[in-house]
């Protein structure tokens, strides 16, 4: 994706909401699309209106791009993201994110489900990210030319989720009695799940929830420079001794049971930035 597309996509969005200017985004993930409805929404543009945008092809991603206050911010929030397996580039994967820098937002908030890798988290349970594994990944959204003007060719990833951000996010868990973690996830391609053998693997590099998004999306928000805060809800177990057999139905079940202490996290949160 050019330079020159997401400006223009980024000129389409500004007109089409006359002129609103977000400071925060959001990428909403599997299951957790409720916070919409905390959002005091003042436009919704579906994906395929949208120059250039990718159209999400998983059926319970919804493809709405919402603009309205949330705790009191103006937020740009995506309803169903974009994920390798569906057979974009990482550049469409980033696509938004790159959007958004141009339209003014400064922080990311990214939420995921994902499966649990460490045998203390159970079903439903919060991961507030604190770090992250892209070692899997068969590609990188800053593969290729660089554009300059969005950032660095070589950005640092010493600390991508940032660290005040999940300091206040686990500060506000513990005041609103919210069960949840702080932990490593690891970002693989997909879509089919993983065997016993790469779940033992996976633990054994550190890392304790595996999914299938995020991580493109925060390595070109961080070259850009935005602060990033990562959350994912635990949907599955992928512990190798006590594995079950699961099915997006009851990933989708569990993701909804999260939902409102989710939901709780991420407006304090908004409402302290």
């Amino acid at each position: 994706m050019t330079l020159q597309q997401i400006e223009e996509t980024a000129t389409y969005l500004s007109q089409a909401t006359q002129g609103f200017k977000p400071e925060i985004g959001i990428i909403l993930g599997t299951g957790l699309g409720s916070l919409v409805g905390d959002i005091e929404v003042e436009y919704a543009i579906d994906y395929s209106d949208i120059p250039h945008f990718p159209v999400a092809t998983v059926e319970f991603h919804s493809g709405k791009l919402f603009f309205g206050t949330l705790s009191g911010k103006k937020v740009i929030c995506m309803q169903g993201r974009f994920h390798y397996y569906e057979g974009y580039s990482m550049p469409q994967v980033v696509f938004p994110v790159r959007v958004m820098k141009v339209l003014g937002v400064h922080t990311l908030l990214v939420s995921n489900a994902a499966g649990g890798l460490n045998s203390l988290y159970k079903l439903s349970d919060l991961m507030i990210i604190r770090d992250h594994i892209s070692l899997f990944l068969p590609n990188n959204p800053l593969i290729g030319k660089n554009i300059d003007e969005l950032g660095d060719r070589f950005p640092d990833m010493c600390d991508p989720y940032d660290p005040a951000l999940v300091a206040m996010a686990l500060g506000i868990a513990r005041e609103q009695e919210i069960k949840a973690h702080a932990g490593v996830y690891v970002s693989v391609p997909g879509p089919h799940l993983e065997t016993r053998a790469e779940y033992r693997l996976l633990r054994m590099l550190g890392a304790d929830a595996v999914g299938m998004s995020t991580v493109p999306e925060i390595i070109a928000a961080r070259q850009m420079n935005l602060r990033c805060f990562g959350l994912s809800v635990i949907t599955d177990l992928g512990i190798p001794e006590t594995l079950e057999k699961t099915d997006i139905a009851k990933i989708i079940q569990a993701a909804e049971a999260a939902e409102p202490n989710m939901t709780l996290l991420i407006r304090e949160m908004i409402a302290r930035l």
